[in-house]
């Protein structure tokens, strides 16, 4: 999905209601920006960090026991 945007005056934009609706973003809510090269990349804050991270990174841990992987570790300590 693309749209434009024009900068104010004072250097706001106004984010598409059409946008903002997909996103389910509204007043109050966080956005965070990034710079890539000469791109601005624009995107909400995650409400919850832990929901965010759920799954990340599951085709690498895919195929693990994860308490018996905890376990080793632990038990790595001890030592």
């Amino acid at each position: 999905m693309e749209a434009g945007a024009k900068l104010s005056s004072k250097c706001q934009v106004v984010i598409p209601k059409h946008i903002r609706e997909v996103l389910e973003i509204g007043p109050g809510d966080e956005l965070l920006m990034e710079v890539k090269g000469k791109e601005l990349i624009i995107y909400p804050k995650p409400k919850s960090y832990t929901d965010y991270m759920m799954g990340l990174h599951k085709e690498v841990w895919g195929n693990v026991d994860t308490d018996r992987y905890i376990d080793k570790e632990r038990e790595s300590w001890e030592k």
